[in-house]
């Protein structure tokens, strides 16, 4: 496990044991919509969550990655949006990666202004690197707890402070990938924070858990009171009741309702996955997700379309500064 002072401002990763023999995945590719999209989608909207995985001979996977996934191209990415009718995207720079956002940045120029970025640092990243980030058009710093596991209150907090730390006399903001019980432990922090703060896949509930479940009550409030934004995103990472996921609309109906001025939609796109036991250095297929499908569920949850506007168009293009 890594130290206090090994924590990355914008991602943890720890080391995985290794497999005596490797393990041959049965591998698929970056899934691709089979639904066609039956709402309108507003001109403007944007995917406000998604990975590129590039050729490794260009861009190195980090040596302390907790995963290998299968490579996601942006002609791949560019056919995904082509079907959601979207055409607008971020791309927040995954785990594998560490502190080394070249990938994500290469992908942001190849798709043009309609791209944006979160990027990953480290307590050595120097401004003049922010500086130049922020021109090629990342526009925050992530913090990634949930994909090593991290829960400890503490390491929660000092990570979350340094990263505000970092950008609060910036147009940066903060976005979290971690669970409810450390949004609980840090909202008062979140809450007096000087920089915007996003919370990734519904803030980690649960939605076997329903709307009570600890913790939920609390990132309502940070969204109801503006304090906070939340990603209505990757609902198979908050159940397992594929493929409509009819338990995750009361918690995205909740969150909608608390304050659709602060709730961003995404896919997370391609759907990474970790599987346990898994040598880090074998490629872990990705996740097979009708995007189509589920953005559909999405105009269901939100069937206001005002609302999904607000969701899909405004709300990203005030925080990304499209």
């Amino acid at each position: 496990m890594l130290t206090r002072r090994e924590l990355l401002i914008g991602a943890t990763v720890i080391g995985a044991t290794t497999l005596a023999q490797p393990v041959t995945p049965a591998l698929a590719g970056a899934s691709q919509p089979s639904t066609p999209v039956k709402f309108e989608v507003p001109k403007g909207a944007c995917d406000s969550h998604t990975h590129i995985f590039g050729d490794q001979a260009r861009f190195p996977l980090a040596a302390s990655r907790v995963y290998t996934p299968e490579r996601a191209s942006i002609p791949e990415m560019r056919r995904l949006h082509k079907v959601l009718h979207t055409e607008r995207v971020v791309i927040v720079t995954p785990s594998i990666y560490g502190t080394d956002n070249s990938c994500s940045l290469d992908a942001i120029k190849q798709l043009g202004p309609g791209a944006r970025g979160v990027a990953v640092i480290g307590e050595k990243t120097p401004n003049s690197a922010l500086d130049d980030m922020y021109r090629r058009g990342m526009r925050a710093i992530r913090i990634n707890l949930e994909t090593a596991g991290q829960s400890d209150p503490e390491l929660a907090r000092r990570s979350f402070q340094a990263a505000v730390e970092r950008v609060k006399n910036t147009k940066w903001h903060v976005q979290l990938y971690t669970r409810l019980s450390v949004i609980e432990a840090i909202k008062e922090q979140v809450a007096a924070a000087a920089v915007p703060v996003v919370f990734d896949h519904f803030g980690g509930a649960q939605a076997a858990l329903g709307v009570g479940q600890p913790g939920f009550g609390t990132l309502l409030n940070l969204v109801k009171t503006g304090k906070a934004y939340v990603k209505v995103s990757a609902p198979y990472r908050s159940s397992t009741q594929a493929p409509d996921y009819p338990d995750v609309a009361p918690l995205a109906k909740a969150l909608v309702a608390a304050n659709p001025e602060r709730v961003l939609w995404g896919t997370d796109w391609p759907h990474p996955q970790q599987i346990a036991g898994r040598a880090v250095s074998d490629v872990t297929p990705l996740y097979q997700i009708d995007d189509g499908r589920v953005f559909n569920l999405f105009a269901e949850w939100v069937p206001d379309a005002a609302q999904r506007k607000t969701i899909l168009v405004e709300n990203s293009a005030k925080l990304f500064g499209y």
